[in-house]
């Protein structure tokens, strides 16, 4: 890591907009403790390790269950919103409140966002984006995208392949966003707007272990059909590159 690196670390708020399957919040807790992890293995992954703490100072909000559940501006340098079981576009009271959270922090300039999953489609419709169904169906476990030049550059990867689990898209890229990477059953698979915000709509914090855990769930709940749910299981063991996905991150962070 360059010099660059050496500054003060980041205050991160995570703002969990979900509760993790059974196996996950036994060893993580939260999904606020699953992103820990992920941050912990990319400082820990780059040719000249860091700590976490030298990088970040995290801090995580439950903004589903408790309604005042945000930070104060002026505590924080940036968010990164969760993934979550939950719609994008629907209107619950809450959902609406971290829409509106997410706006002020794009259009303060100087909070910077990251997005993964829902979190990704949140900030789509906080910059005016059109989410919905996709009518290409499910995408799960290790799927691999086609980088932008752009995207090739942020995430410092010729192609990248992370874990998926949604059914949900960004439908359009909003104004002034640039295209990162796409896959064949998605185009917006990831969006950036230079020093403001970076998002992506799979899930570089996801492990095998995990995955297989939500797809084991989400069959024997009639979500997903046999067929969407072998699939997934046939490449949930794939090389996957959360890592580099979350050392870019970083990058974005304190760049």
């Amino acid at each position: 890591m360059g010099s660059r690196y050496l500054n003060a670390p980041i205050r991160l708020a995570i703002l969990e907009a979900d509760t993790p399957v059974p196996g996950i919040r036994a060893k993580y807790q939260s999904y606020g403790g699953v992103f820990t992890h992920m941050f912990k293995r990319a400082c820990a992954s780059f040719s000249r390790p860091v700590t976490l703490e030298s990088q970040l100072i995290l801090s995580s909000y439950d903004i589903v269950n408790d309604p005042t559940a945000y930070p104060k501006p002026e505590t924080i340098d940036a968010i990164l919103i969760t993934g979550a079981k939950y719609n994008a576009f629907d209107s619950d009271e809450w959902i609406e409140r971290l829409v509106q959270f997410t706006k002020c922090c794009l259009e303060g300039g100087r909070i910077r966002v990251i997005g993964v999953c829902f979190g990704h489609q949140i900030i789509a419709r906080a910059l005016g984006a059109k989410l919905g169904r996709n009518t290409r169906g499910w995408e799960v476990s290790v799927v691999e995208h086609e980088l932008t030049d752009e995207g090739k550059r942020f995430f410092g990867l010729e192609k990248m392949s992370i874990h998926q689990m949604h059914r949900d898209a960004v439908l359009s890229f909003p104004p002034g966003t640039v295209q990162l990477a796409r896959t064949d059953k998605c185009d917006n698979q990831a969006m950036y707007i230079p020093g403001r915000m970076i998002s992506v709509q799979g899930h570089p914090e996801f492990t095998e272990e995990m995955v297989r855990e939500i797809l084991d769930m989400r069959k024997y709940g009639g979500i997903v059909s046999d067929d969407i749910y072998q699939d997934g299981i046939n490449r949930v063991a794939n090389k996957q590159d959360g890592v580099a996905v979350a050392q870019a991150f970083l990058r974005f962070l304190h760049g």
